[in-house]
């Protein structure tokens, strides 16, 4: 039950002692199977290009606000111009085993007065795609900010037609808030934004489930999981508990 103040009106929770936030860090964030990097052009572009050339039909496109690029030129561009800037906060995503870039991400909307941040230009190959390396690196740039950052909100948004961005989410423990009708234009077609959150109340219980699917121990000799993330998330958002 919300409280009232002295004109009898409902107000939200105190905040005591809150300040503004640090920016997400351009530093290496360490996983079992992958880390991340800043995105730097000399040593990544060429691995991305490869990553990114691995869709060949175009399919996980589809969604993305950029691309397909038609060539490594065309990459590189767009690598210099829109992934190195003060306003979002790229990583590549490293595998540890091969020492190569498999995959980028990216904080947006980045708001360390409120202490809420989104993730977003997310582009995993079909390679990447719904493995244990994805979810690792997903798990990490939620629990930078959450953790080493206290932010009180993290965010994910998708075009709300986009069926595989919404299961990420919702397996990942982001909880649906609501559509944007007709939020944006994007490749010539309107975008109406399903929008998710994850916030520093259910952090603790999310958190560790994400500890114990990504352990070793949760995979068989084939690396199939034997718990399934979706399941121990939901669990924790009922319960508090992994």
């Amino acid at each position: 039950m919300a409280r009232l103040n002295g004109f009898g009106q409902p107000i939200g929770p105190d905040v005591p002692g809150w300040t503004a936030r640090a920016r997400p860090h351009r530093r290496v964030l360490e996983g079992a199977v992958v880390r991340l990097e800043p995105i730097d052009p000399e040593r990544h572009a060429a691995d991305l290009f490869d990553a990114v050339s691995d869709d060949t039909v175009g399919a996980s496109w589809t969604y993305l606000l950029n691309g397909p690029f038609g060539d490594r030129s065309e990459f590189c561009a767009w690598l210099d111009a829109f992934c190195l800037g003060e306003e979002r906060r790229f990583s590549a995503v490293v595998d540890r085993a091969t020492g190569r870039a498999v995959g980028y991400a990216a904080y947006i909307r980045i708001d360390p007065e409120n202490g809420s941040v989104e993730i977003g230009h997310v582009y995993f190959p079909p390679f990447l795609q719904r493995t244990r390396a994805a979810t690792e690196a997903l798990t990490l740039m939620i629990g930078h900010v959450m953790d080493d950052l206290g932010y009180r909100r993290c965010e994910w948004k998708c075009d709300a037609l986009n069926a595989p961005s919404r299961a990420a989410a919702e397996r990942l423990g982001f909880r649906y808030e609501g559509t944007f009708r007709q939020l944006q234009v994007y490749k010539g077609r309107s975008r109406d934004t399903a929008w998710f959150s994850i916030v520093d109340g259910e952090w603790p219980a999310l958190k560790a489930a994400y500890v114990a699917w990504l352990d070793g121990a949760n995979f068989d000799r084939d690396g199939h999981q034997r718990q399934r993330l979706s399941a121990m998330t939901a669990r924790a958002r009922e319960t508090g508990m992994p």
